[in-house]
């Protein structure tokens, strides 16, 4: 079934972040106002190689206030492609130019209240450039057996959604 959207109200607005009231009325029901967060795409990188594994950060995120394991990734610029970002974030965040990269997945990070798309790529190796642009992101970079990645999926050390569905879906569906 699909609901009815009569029209949307600005919260807020900011380059990073657009909150917003929708009005949308579900079939059969009254009509109400939804919260949705409107954000730019988001890309993220899976540089492999077939010796060292899977290249991956260890940071800390300030709002849930935990610590694991991430894929390189963030936002999409406007007028950026999501296969441009993902290149840009790997080598920014860790030091690293990944080789050339294949679209591996991409879905909807959290459908019921944000319309942001996120893109995951594979990239064939990467090489080594210096330290990251922006250190600040990871306390550190390092590369992991797909061995070790199934490893910290079990222990519960990759708890960033994205991260762990790149990783679960290229352990799924890729000859590792």
């Amino acid at each position: 079934m699909r609901w009815t959207v009569h029209g949307e109200r600005t919260l807020y607005e900011s380059p990073w972040v657009h909150l917003t009231l929708v009005d949308v009325e579900p079939p059969g029901h009254e009509r109400f106002e939804h919260h949705v967060v409107r954000l730019n795409g988001a890309a993220g990188c899976l540089a492999t190689d077939p010796d060292r594994g899977v290249l991956l950060l260890y940071r800390h995120r300030f709002i849930s206030d935990t610590w694991g394991w991430e894929m390189p990734a963030g936002r999409v610029d406007d007028g950026e492609t999501p296969i441009a970002a993902a290149a840009r974030e790997t080598l920014e965040e860790t030091g690293w130019r990944p080789g050339p990269l294949t679209p591996l997945v991409e879905f909807n990070t959290a459908n019921g209240i944000t319309d942001q798309r996120f893109f995951v790529y594979r990239a064939d190796g990467a090489a080594h450039e210096g330290d990251p642009v922006d250190a600040y992101e990871a306390e550190r970079v390092a590369w992991h057996t797909w061995a070790e990645v199934r490893a910290l999926i079990a222990a519960g050390e990759v708890p960033d959604g994205p991260s762990l569905l790149a990783l679960s879906y290229a352990l799924a569906t890729l000859a590792l």
